[in-house]
This record gives C-alpha cells, sequence and structure tokens, in this order.
C-alpha cells in the first residue's frame, strides 16, 4: 500500500515527499471523482511546473474544475509564504560571501512576473544585507532603468556594494545587449562612490544567469 503523504512526511521528513505529495498536504482536498494527490498531479502535469502552479493568474485556476476559493486563497498563500520566507532569510543572513545567496530570494520574488521588474539588494562593506527593494517596472520585454537612481539609494542606505536582477518574463534567462549596456553603465556610475557591483543575475522560469560567473563583472 502506497504511504499517503503526510504518513511519509512523518516517517521520512519533508524532503522525501514529491511535489505532488507536497501540493497535496496544502490542498487537503481533491475534487469530485479525483483524490486530492491525483488532484495535486494533474495541477502539476496542466500547467508544467511547481513553480508555474505556485504563479498562476485567477484567469488560469478558473479555467481548472475544482479550484475554487478556498483553493485560490491556499495557493496564493502559500505562494506569498515562500517568498516572505526567502526574503526573512536574506535579510537575516549574517553576511553574503557569495552573490549566488541571494539568489532564491531573487527566484522567488521575480520569477513569476508577467512584466519585467528590476530590483537591487544594497549591502554593507561586510556584505550584510542592507535592504532589497524592486526599483524599476517595465513591460513583458523591456524595463527602463536610471542607474542614478540607484546609486542615491546605495548612498541613502550608505551601500558599499549592490547586487542587481531583473526578470525575463519569456522565461529564456539570456541577457541582451541592452542589459550588458546598462551594467556597464550602473558599474561606471557606482564607481565613482567605491560601491561595487557584485553581480547581475538574469532569473527565467527555472534558469538564471550570472554576471559575474560568466567573468562580465
Amino acid at each position: 500500500m502506497t504511504e499517503k503523504p503526510r504518513e511519509k512526511l512523518l516517517a521520512k521528513g519533508a524532503s522525501a515527499l514529491t511535489n505532488s505529495e507536497l501540493l497535496a498536504l496544502f490542498l487537503r482536498t481533491g475534487c469530485p471523482g479525483m483524490p486530492v494527490l491525483d488532484f495535486a498531479h494533474h495541477l502539476l502535469s496542466h500547467f508544467g511546473s511547481l513553480q508555474a502552479v505556485m504563479s498562476g493568474s485567477q484567469e488560469q485556476y478558473s479555467a481548472i474544475k475544482g479550484i475554487g476559493e478556498s483553493k485560490l486563497c491556499q495557493l496564493y498563500a502559500i505562494a506569498e509564504l515562500a517568498k516572505r520566507f526567502y526574503q526573512e532569510q536574506l535579510l537575516c543572513q549574517e553576511m553574503i560571501s557569495d552573490p549566488a545567496e541571494a539568489y532564491h530570494y531573487l527566484l522567488s520574488q521575480l520569477a513569476h512576473l508577467e512584466r519585467e521588474v528590476f530590483q537591487v539588494v544594497f549591502l554593507d562593506n561586510r556584505h550584510r544585507v542592507l535592504q532589497a527593494q524592486a526599483m524599476f517596472q517595465g513591460t513583458i520585454n523591456s524595463v527602463e532603468v536610471h542607474p542614478r537612481e540607484i546609486v542615491k539609494e546605495a548612498l541613502r542606505y550608505n551601500a558599499a556594494a549592490i547586487i542587481l536582477a531583473h526578470n525575463h518574463p519569456s522565461g529564456v534567462a539570456k541577457p541582451s545587449e541592452a542589459d550588458k549596456h546598462i551594467t556597464q553603465q550602473i558599474q561606471k556610475a557606482c564607481r565613482l562612490f567605491n560601491i561595487a557591483v557584485l553581480d547581475h543575475f538574469v532569473i527565467g522560469r527555472g534558469e538564471f544567469f550570472s554576471f559575474a560567473q560568466r567573468g562580465w563583472l
């Protein structure tokens, strides 16, 4: 007999559960003719990934039989809880020794968005997080970024370093020529005030690009 998700979690730990089993625990009930585990698997198959399930729009959910207000609220609450968890985890870190440590936070904030958003993480001289904020919002394929505003905020927080990130709603984390150019412009502006640009992440769906890892910074 197959273990139920709750029994499996208690016996083996949460990490032993599949995405379907974890989702089933939060949903608690299925829909007529479909047990909760089958329903969770159906959602994952329909959307294509756990990330897509957690970031679905109300319109997308309304097309799924069995998703009422209660389950809709549960799904949105889980997604928001994950975002806040990574935000608190980032802000509570004693220091960031590797910019990639900020990746999960940036992924949780940006990967699901349907428009491009440019985010900046401000760090002190020991690379402790001072603040993280979305500074610019754009369209589905572009965002206008002003280096002067980033420097202004960095000086306001007395930041010694920053990490940049923006999303590509297309899902492809390949930087454009415009991405390269604005990174150079930000780096040039920050250099005047001895503010280091540690990395620029381009966030896609299930993938990312790091300027620092590629040696572009």
